[in-house]
């Protein structure tokens, strides 16, 4: 257990680790009714980094926890297999980018399939959502009108004072 929390307070898994609470906490709240999980869409679109179609409360959720669970692992790993030295210390420092680029691929490979999930998110940003709708009372047919073009006619100069 001591090697354990000193796993989960080390250097590579520190920062996942405070996320992590943060993340939690996030989710709590959400289970207790005071926020929701969509809070923060309109804040931010993960689509450029290969994570839409999915709110970014849950895809941070996924990089953060599975980014902890790889640090975590990595000193582990190392505190039972690696002798202490610098070149362990340099493995640790690596461990953090580390876990961090492997659990973004993987939330990328997560998020495909929960994306069925959250309908009403886009798929990717830019996607064409099809042709404008019409009203109902103009039989189907979408009826465009041309836009005002400024021309020579309409200079302020040329009103009557």
């Amino acid at each position: 257990m001591g090697t354990f929390l000193e796993a989960v307070t080390g250097l590579p898994a520190l920062l996942f680790t405070a996320a992590l609470i943060v993340v939690v906490c996030f989710w709590l709240l959400v289970a207790v009714g005071v926020t929701t999980a969509t809070s923060f869409d309109s804040d931010a679109d993960l689509g450029a980094w290969g994570m839409g179609g999915v709110p970014v409360t849950v895809a941070l959720s996924l990089v953060t926890a599975l980014a902890w669970f790889l640090a975590v692992g990595t000193a582990l790993l190392l505190a039972y297999c690696a002798p202490a030295g610098t070149v362990t210390g340099v493995l640790r420092l690596l461990a953090m980018p580390g876990a961090l680029l492997t659990a973004w691929r993987l939330t990328r490979l997560f998020v495909r399939p929960l994306h069925r999930l959250f309908p009403d998110e886009p798929s990717r940003p830019g996607a064409d959502t099809g042709p404008p709708s019409a009203p109902a009372d103009t039989g189907g047919h979408v009826r465009h009108f041309p836009r005002p073009v400024a021309g020579p006619s309409l200079q302020p100069r040329d009103r009557a004072a």
